[in-house]
């Protein structure tokens, strides 16, 4: 290959190199900030769905009460935190900031992102970058909400409370709470990008609306066990989990046929 034939792929790759140094300096500036109040973060966020006042265990509670479904109120439970490495607190602290830092600075890696892949992009696609960063910036904290509020309290509740035997005592690693924590809350903020994957996957030929429709079946039934695992043993409190990742993919469905149309309409129109 000759060097003229091979300066734009290393061009791409100088401007990828480019953009993902911004994204991680936007990531450090944030992990910053989350390192000097962390004694607040791990205190009033981190370690909040552990309390029997967590928001969600009062609305379960009164739900419960209204419904005579005693199983809703489920309370908080005892948690006793362990540290046996002796650099074990300052790399979960240097971690956490880590996390929090992605968290809060996810729009601008998206707008890191959008910048790199814009150059390929049609006039009018360049032009709806704020839909695009404002709706997947919206729906990653509406996802990290939603795991943090509702998964994690239902989740934490159900392992901690676990007992095989009573002859065995819990007593959990500090590192093993807060990783559970933190990754519901990202993998539910990711969770929560499906339209905007498949919408952007649609685009490009590699999913389509008729294949989403097939295994419509299978991905409620999975979405089902799921919630049937982390939540109480009743009806209610597994629709409030699985509902919304339902509609997800409902409107995913959807968003995949809008984009097979552009996809259909963008190649008649270059013939």
């Amino acid at each position: 290959m000759s060097e003229g034939s091979s300066m734009p792929f290393l061009a791409h790759l100088a401007a990828l190199r480019t953009h993902l140094m911004r994204a991680s300096g936007f990531i450090l500036a944030g992990a910053v900030v989350a390192f000097v109040f962390m004694d607040w973060i791990f205190a009033q966020v981190l370690l909040a769905p552990k309390e029997p006042q967590f928001i969600t265990y009062q609305l379960f509670c009164q739900a419960g009460t209204y419904l005579d479904l005693p199983s809703l109120c489920i309370g908080g439970f005892e948690l006793e935190l362990l540290n046996t490495q002796m650099a074990g607190q300052f790399s979960l602290h240097m971690w956490l900031s880590l996390v929090v830092g992605l968290i809060v600075a996810f729009p601008l890696v998206l707008f890191e992102l959008w910048r790199f892949i814009s150059p390929g992009l049609t006039a009018r696609e360049r032009s709806l970058s704020v839909l695009f960063i404002g709706s997947a910036s919206l729906l990653f904290f509406l996802g990290a909400l939603f795991g943090y509020y509702l998964i994690v309290p239902l989740s934490l509740q159900f392992l901690a409370t676990y007992s095989v035997s009573g002859e065995i005592q819990n007593l959990f690693e500090m590192s093993s709470y807060l990783s559970t924590v933190t990754s519901v809350v990202v993998a539910s903020g990711l969770l929560f990008e499906l339209p905007v994957a498949v919408y952007l996957l649609s685009r490009l030929g590699i999913t389509s609306p008729e294949g989403m429709r097939t295994y419509r079946r299978h991905a409620w039934i999975g979405i089902l066990a799921v919630a049937a695992v982390i939540t109480p043993p009743d009806v209610f409190s597994q629709i409030v989990v699985s509902l919304p990742v339902a509609l997800l993919y409902e409107l995913s469905i959807g968003l995949s046929r809008l984009a097979h149309v552009q996809r259909k309409n963008r190649v008649d129109s270059n013939q």
